[in-house]
């Protein structure tokens, strides 16, 4: 959806300081009918999932409260996100925490109505159990999409204690179901013991490749790059970052966190670097509370939906290039 009229952006923080008013995803307006967005920010607090940790329903209110010190202006990618188009925080989307099943379809039919002009949306959660009913959403309109999940693990897993849904397994009931590309879809940064080697023949039988975290130090991060993009290619893409993807040095506050992980510099760079591909929706989960230190893990939630945000924005033409009229 274009939207044709001026984008309404945050407040300028040299008249209303950024830590005052009720707190909004980068101080964005609150908006209940998002008609007009071309982006939303919407919250999921869920984590009726989760297999460890619990907290990360509180993840969504934490990431606004960071994304405060967010500015109007992204110098690495050269855009003014809140400028080019019009991003809309939407507030949050209820789901049961008692009945899994039935938060799943309280998010679908949520993430449906928020997307329903066309709007990408930015989610953030909640745990990755949500993943499954925005991908339901995605390839609704988009039909099967390559799948890009940052992770320390691969959820893809079967089932937890006989349960089909869960943070764990989001990408096999989301590949079971057709809504992943099997020749374009990649886990960047898993490292931490599996359960057994079928694991990883169960992920690859699902349709993804993977980037360990570990080839980072062997490969570096521009060949980790290239290798995303070529996997990507020029398919709808659907981002999904769990938050553990980082070392715990840079994000503590989560539910499983694993040693060895990525450091938020690398993690940020690979994002930059999807302004190259079709990037239709993303969500950034497992961030919780209760486990973080100094905002830390928020601070680097809130920067990765930012630039989340920024790839999606189109460049501003250059002075010149303007088509005559």
């Amino acid at each position: 959806m274009a939207n044709t009229t001026s984008p309404i952006g945050p407040p300028d923080a040299s008249l209303i300081p950024r830590y005052s008013g009720i707190a909004t995803f980068a101080r964005l307006p609150r908006l209940e009918d998002v008609a007009s967005a071309d982006i939303v920010i919407v919250g999921v607090p869920f984590d009726s999932g989760v297999s460890y940790r619990p907290g990360a329903r509180f993840g969504p209110a934490h990431v606004r409260e960071a994304s405060r010190m967010l500015r109007p202006y992204n110098a690495v990618q050269d855009v003014e996100p809140f400028a080019r188009q019009q991003v809309a925080d939407a507030g949050d989307i209820a789901a049961n925490p008692f009945n899994i099943t039935e938060a799943v379809g309280q998010i679908q039919e949520g993430a449906a109505a928020l997307s329903a002009d066309g709007q990408r949306l930015i989610t953030i959660g909640g745990d990755h159990t949500i993943a499954l009913p925005l991908l339901r959403v995605v390839a609704e309109r988009h039909g099967p999409v390559a799948v890009l999940h940052f992770d320390a693990h691969l959820d893809t897993w079967d089932t937890y204690f006989g349960a089909p849904i869960t943070h764990g397994t989001p990408f096999r009931r989301a590949s079971e179901e057709g809504l992943i590309d099997l020749n374009a879809s990649l886990h960047v940064g898993i490292r931490g013991p599996l359960y057994a080697r079928d694991d990883l023949r169960d992920d690859k039988r699902l349709g993804f490749a993977i980037i360990a975290s570990h080839e980072f130090e062997t490969e570096g991060l521009a060949v980790a790059i290239e290798r995303m993009l070529t996997r990507l290619g020029d398919r709808p893409v659907y981002l999904s970052v769990d938050i553990d993807v980082l070392d715990p040095a840079h994000a503590p506050g989560t539910g499983t966190p694993e040693a060895g992980g990525m450091t938020s510099r690398e993690l940020l760079a690979m994002i930059r670097a999807l302004r190259a591909v079709n990037l239709v929706g993303a969500d950034i989960v497992e961030v919780a509370p209760a486990y973080d230190h100094a905002q830390l893990t928020a601070v680097a939630a809130s920067h990765v939906a930012y630039e989340i945000l920024s790839a999606m924005t189109p460049s501003a033409e250059l002075p010149g290039t303007a088509a005559s009229t």
